[in-house]
């Protein structure tokens, strides 16, 4: 049984096929007539179109020219000469000048020059100078005190020694006489007096 179920089923499926090439054939004889007569179709051979020159042939493209830039000149340089140091020449001390040569001392004039009146306790005392030859040659005295017979006798004791030490020593730096301080004192001021204004010493 099932051995002509499958014979049937077989024979079903072939008529079908059958059936509808059959119709498929029928429909293509409807749409082709010449092709169902069975002649031939003419084929037609489409020719492409020449092309156009403008299209075969491109137009030349003129090469873009890249300009080349110039190239800019270096400016030489030229290195500036290193000045050779000139030689410092050594300090020069400066010239020591010469000591001022000491004035000389006033030549002394001369004459006689009296001394100022110097006042003592026992009165005044006054003398002069004689100067000779830049030398004090003598003494004078012009006055001594007189305060009192002592004073007087006194005075006359010390002014003779008080001379000859000036003239000794020529200036008026001297040691005055013992027992006449006052007497030697006025003597020998009146005497610087007396001297400074002859310009002696």
């Amino acid at each position: 049984m099932r051995a002509r179920a499958v014979v049937a089923a077989v024979f079903a499926s072939g008529c079908i096929l059958f059936a509808g090439w059959e119709s498929g054939a029928w429909h293509d004889a409807a749409l082709h007539p010449a092709s169902a007569a069975g002649t031939p179709t003419p084929t037609v051979a489409i020719r492409s179109a020449s092309p156009t020159p403008a299209e075969s042939i491109p137009a030349p493209v003129e090469p873009t020219v890249t300009p080349t830039p110039t190239p800019t000149p270096t400016p030489t340089v030229t290195p500036t000469p290193t000045a050779t140091p000139s030689p410092v020449p050594p300090p020069v001390a400066p010239p020591v000048a010469a000591p001022p040569a000491p004035a000389a001392p006033p030549v002394a004039a001369g004459g006689t020059f009296p001394g100022s009146l110097a006042q003592t306790p026992y009165g005044t005392v006054r003398v002069a100078v004689t100067i000779t030859a830049g030398r004090i040659t003598d003494v004078q005295a012009l006055k001594l005190t007189d305060a009192g017979s002592t004073s007087v006798q006194i005075s006359r004791y010390a002014a003779p020694i008080l001379r000859s030490e000036v003239l000794a020593s020529q200036s008026a730096r001297v040691a005055g006489v013992g027992g006449a301080t006052y007497t030697s004192v006025g003597y020998l001021s009146s005497l610087q007096a007396a001297l400074t204004s002859a310009h002696f010493g």
